[in-house]
């Protein structure tokens, strides 16, 4: 089972740490783009602090995160299950799962980043900002440079793919038409006075809810057929949603409040 999670716009600045190591991080493959992705940044916010606050979307109050992008290559790291923070993360809440999930989640969890492509929970990376909408001038769209390699890389992995990402990152790197029909993903609505619509907060928490629920499966879904079973015996209910244009099956999750 692929679990695909989206970052975080906010992150835990490690104190301390190793320097950066692009060649520790999962997925080789994507050394390339990730290299040159890293190299932009870097370049665009030592160089140019106007042009890259503009590029990333900052605002005045956030333009310590120019600097922040400027040592990336120099800050020291932490494992991204400890960098990525915000409402998923803490609903997760990963640290109080019991040993056997998180060790799980080396196999079964891989984190969207518009910088790093995808990374395991274990990998060290330092805190940046640089979103899916961002963009770097000079460089190609991140649709343009991370479909295909992030693309290849969910193809091998097998079983299961559930995604859980938000639609900016689904974007970013769709599901390949080849794997579809073993993906899905959730879409959570909050049930209030007979009326069904989709709230944010209880989105992303609920997301972080059922990522811990799965990883603590000792035995992976056996299909995406098999998945609402899984779910509902965490207590969820699930529902069939709308049909997707590109093959990959939608669900329902519903809630009432958090």
């Amino acid at each position: 089972m692929l679990i695909l999670l989206p970052p975080s716009e906010g992150k835990v600045a490690p104190d301390a740490g190793q320097k950066l190591a692009l060649t520790a991080l999962s997925w080789p493959g994507l050394k390339a783009v990730r290299s040159t992705i890293l190299r932009a940044v870097v370049d665009l916010c030592t160089s140019s602090p106007t042009r890259a606050m503009r590029a990333l979307g900052l605002t005045a109050s956030q333009k310590p995160l120019i600097a922040q992008n400027a040592r990336l290559r120099s800050a020291p790291t932490a494992h991204a299950i400890d960098v990525y923070a915000g409402v998923l993360y803490d609903a997760l809440d990963f640290s109080s799962l019991p040993a056997a999930a998180r060790t799980r989640a080396d196999s079964r969890l891989a984190i969207t980043s518009a910088l790093w492509g995808l990374v395991r929970p274990h990998d060290r990376i330092p805190a940046y900002r640089f979103s899916a909408d961002s963009r770097v001038p000079g460089l190609p769209s991140l649709a343009q440079l991370w479909s295909t390699p992030i693309g290849s890389v969910i193809t091998q992995e097998k079983g299961v793919i559930v995604d859980l990402r938000s639609g900016a990152y689904v974007a970013m790197a769709p599901i390949p038409e080849v794997c579809a029909d073993r993906a899905v993903t959730l879409r959570v609505l909050q049930e209030k006075g007979g009326k069904l619509s989709v709230v944010s907060h209880h989105n992303k928490a609920t997301k972080g809810r059922i990522t811990a629920a799965l990883l603590t499966e000792s035995r992976e879904p056996r299909s995406v057929d098999h998945l609402p079973e899984v779910l509902r015996s965490h207590g969820y209910r699930v529902e069939d949603g709308r049909p997707s244009r590109t093959g990959v099956r939608s669900l329902d999750v519903i809630v009432h409040d958090l």
